[in-house]
């Protein structure tokens, strides 16, 4: 009887990468792949470590994973994992603590695990080089993620992922071009290039390159997918960069860009390097490049010693920005982060009410721009799951739109028309 094994993925899109790599790995060494709360025989938990919400909820599951079944082996990866392995360790049920880089070695760190817990995590940050996961479908055949770097430099004084994910590290072009490949014979119509910091992408080589050579490289290989690219700091999407990505029909129209705060000074002492301004001059440029772009920002509200007034300075620079979405976190206090021990701390009530009110505007932000694409049609491909008879599809520029549940549709690119919107979203029906 084949041992079954559940896994559950908290965080960014390389987390969720990473665990479709490691469930290959499991199917493919015979493994069953059930549901979480099916009480597997494996669980992994493949945690993040951005807030101090993201550890609880990584613990939460361990003990839920405990609870449900017993005798389960439990194995804790992920960056909470590899900042915190010892507490990990600690709690009752957890077999293998693994470190990011050790997600490679899972099948054979799990053939020497024995009854007492067993802590598998290195110096990240000595890792000189990225070692490209392979993954060769997944259970959504819409999309694909593709690794094509890992760890980074920037050291933002409230973020402890450099810790958790070493130095940026790039993944040799010969590597990622086998999985656009082996992707797109798959059946994927389109591939997400993702990683901690993919602006970063090559310069750590010998020869640098830059993210543009990389998909200069990757395009002709498409075959008819599309190509989306990750979250992009705002430093680094040169205007050769935007000018490529306007003129490229294979490439999606849609960017995410971290702001993380709306005035000068906050963003000076976040050690973020680039101005309100900047910023500001970079969305309009992209806007007036690609006026049907879908732009995200992130944004993170209560950073110690942000006043009332900079909190509504950050709120009326972000109404005047053209974008389509908000992503918006309340500051989370990290130990060993410069921004932990820095005065002003805001207190957690008043850093989720400023949150609440930032995404209030992120919603009216999202319905206008959806808004403006009814009656239109736009190219979408649909995705598995769905809810009363609907399933989603997801246009190049992001926008999601229902469409009627047809299974025949799944990881298929149609133009579909928007017929309306609704509390749900967009409503559209197959040109």
């Amino acid at each position: 009887m084949k041992q079954s094994f559940a896994i559950v993925t908290l965080g960014c899109k390389t987390n969720q990468f990473e665990s479709a790599a490691m469930t290959e790995k499991l199917l493919a060494a015979g493994y069953l792949q059930v549901d979480f709360a099916a009480g597997a025989d494996l669980v992994l938990v493949n945690t993040c470590t951005v807030t101090a919400n993201t550890d609880a909820q990584s613990r939460k599951l361990i003990r839920r994973a405990q609870r449900t079944n017993p005798q389960a082996r439990i194995v804790v990866t992920g960056c909470y994992a590899q900042v915190d392995a010892q507490s990990l360790a600690e709690l009752p049920g957890v077999s293998l603590v693994l470190g990011n880089e050790e997600k490679n070695e899972l099948l054979e760190q799990l053939l020497t695990m024995d009854d007492q817990p067993k802590i598998v995590v290195g110096d990240i940050r000595q890792k000189g080089s990225a070692v490209a996961l392979a993954v060769v479908s997944e259970a959504q055949r819409s999309r694909a993620f593709l690794q094509i770097q890992n760890g980074c430099d920037a050291f933002c004084s409230y973020c402890i992922i450099p810790y958790a994910r070493g130095r940026s590290r790039s993944v040799e072009p010969g590597a990622i071009l086998e999985q656009v490949d082996a992707l797109v014979a798959a059946g994927h119509q389109e591939l997400v290039l993702t990683g901690i910091h993919i602006g970063q992408y090559g310069k750590d080589f010998c020869h640098p390159l830059s993210l543009l050579d990389l998909i200069k490289r990757v395009e002709p290989r498409l075959q008819g997918a599309r190509l989306r690219l990750g979250s992009l700091e705002p430093t680094e999407l040169p205007e050769e960069l935007r000018e490529h990505i306007a003129g490229s029909a294979q490439i999606c129209a849609h960017y995410h860009i971290p702001l993380q705060a709306g005035t000068d000074r906050v963003l000076m002492a976040m050690n973020r390097n680039y101005t309100t301004s900047f910023f500001a001059e970079l969305l309009q440029d992209l806007r007036s490049r690609q006026p049907q772009a879908g732009i995200g920002i992130d944004l993170i509200v209560g950073f110690p010693g942000e006043t009332d007034a900079e909190f509504e300075e950050t709120y009326r620079f972000v109404e005047s920005l053209p974008v389509s979405y908000l992503h918006v976190f309340p500051y989370s206090r990290r130990p060993g982060t410069p921004a932990a021990s820095l005065p002003g701390q805001i207190s957690g009530d008043v850093a989720r009410l400023r949150a609440a009110k930032m995404r209030q505007l992120g919603e009216e932000k999202q319905r206008r721009f959806a808004g403006d694409f009814v009656d239109l049609s736009l190219e979408v491909i649909a995705e598995a799951g769905g809810k009363a008879g609907k399933m989603r599809a997801v246009a190049d520029n992001y926008l999601s739109v229902q469409l009627p549940a047809d299974d025949e549709l799944i990881g298929k690119r149609k133009r579909a028309r928007v017929t309306g919107y609704s509390r749900q979203g967009l409503e559209g029906k197959l040109v």
